[in-house]
């Protein structure tokens, strides 16, 4: 069923998208200030089920690519991911009949509805990543047969781009991220025009409410003294992210990170309470795998999340630092991203991870 995202539900989903973000995805906190402001001047945003979207509509989601890092010092007016719509609509001669998140985590929940409040578009309630990926081509959408060509690449002074690598998406994402270099780092995209059809045969379903779900399941918890982690836990059990593993606690010794080719890349290091125990982290603009000991924890596609221990509040890779005390969890994926073809795409491989794919609830015990 359809609902109507108001101000009230922001500060649940930015919180649940950064968690679902795996660290990446861009600062939720600046998304949830844009959404607030397009709400306020606009009023509130439908937010459709994938079922409710006619098989022949056109869905053309839209989003922030580009490192987070630069995101604190080149904040969005929010009007970019609006030029990236009209100018792909604009190139395919056709508008759209909704818009949709490419990924669950971070800002990039958030810009699609910056885009529904300042367009009156519904927005869908589904993803292509169901949680933050680094790259335009580690997509369900193109996995299962949607190239995300012709995209529109709009930046802050008014420019767009539109490129056309046929049904290549890793060349339009490598032609994508030289653009966004140009523009600063950052930009905003339209890509993936695809048909409700493709919406319900491709996406990962009710990530947005999923996200607002998560979020409010940490809030509650705090508010009634309980354990947010637990919490979560129960809460995923009934979802398509159904498994729920403490990685490690502990407190973090070493950060490493740079921006460089449009990423955040990095590593990180924890030492357990007790000293005895070691997590490593490595990142690219997401968590990729989590390593406990020297052992795999965690890898992608699954889910790496980094959370301060007594709120549970999801820490970004962008403002981790030494000293933190955090939690660190694996979340299994659904299982339509972890197919062969999924994983190909990416799953550890596609990272130069030397790791080969195993599932969370395999790797860590209850």
């Amino acid at each position: 069923m359809s609902w109507q995202l108001t101000e009230e539900h922001l500060e649940d989903l930015a919180r649940g998208a950064a968690l679902l973000g795996t660290g990446g995805g861009g600062d939720p906190y600046v998304g949830r200030l844009l959404v607030q402001q397009a709400i306020r001047e606009s009023g509130p945003i439908t937010v459709l089920d994938p079922s409710e979207v006619d098989d022949d509509a056109l869905v053309i989601p839209t989003a922030q690519m580009g490192a987070p890092t630069v995101v604190h010092e080149k904040i969005p007016s929010g009007a970019e991911p609006v030029s990236a719509l009209r100018a792909l609509e604009s190139y395919l001669g056709a508008e759209a009949s909704a818009t949709m998140p490419i990924e669950c985590g971070g800002i990039n929940s958030m810009i699609p509805l910056v885009v529904a409040a300042r367009t009156g578009l519904p927005v869908v309630d589904a993803d292509g990543m169901g949680r933050a990926f680094p790259e335009l081509q580690m997509e369900t959408f193109g996995v299962y047969g949607v190239p995300g060509s012709p995209m529109a690449v709009a930046g802050e002074r008014g420019e767009t781009a539109v490129i056309d690598a046929g049904d290549d998406n890793e060349r339009m994402e490598w032609l994508a991220r030289g653009i966004t270099i140009r523009l600063g780092g950052v930009a905003h995209i339209a890509e993936y025009a695809m048909s409700g059809a493709d919406v319900k045969r491709t996406a990962i379903p009710r990530t947005l409410t999923l996200a607002h779900t998560v979020g409010k399941a940490i809030r509650e918890a705090r508010e009634g003294n309980g354990d947010p982690i637990a919490h979560l836990g129960e809460v995923l059990a009934d979802t398509l992210y159904g498994n729920l593993r403490v990685l490690f606690r502990g407190k973090v010794s070493d950060v490493e990170r740079r921006t460089e080719a449009g990423f955040a890349r990095g590593r990180a290091a924890a030492m357990s309470f007790d000293g005895e125990h070691k997590l490593e982290l490595e990142f690219q603009n997401e968590n990729l795998v989590a390593l406990v000991d020297g052992e795999v924890r965690c890898v992608v596609p699954d889910l790496v999340c980094v959370l301060e221990s007594e709120q549970a509040e999801p820490i970004t890779t962008e403002t981790l630092r030494y000293g933190q005390r955090v939690t660190v969890i694996g979340i299994s994926t659904p299982d339509l991203m972890r197919t062969p073809e999924a994983l190909a795409v990416f799953g550890p491989a596609a990272f130069g991870l030397p790791y080969d794919f195993r599932p969370v609830e395999d790797l860590v015990d209850p």
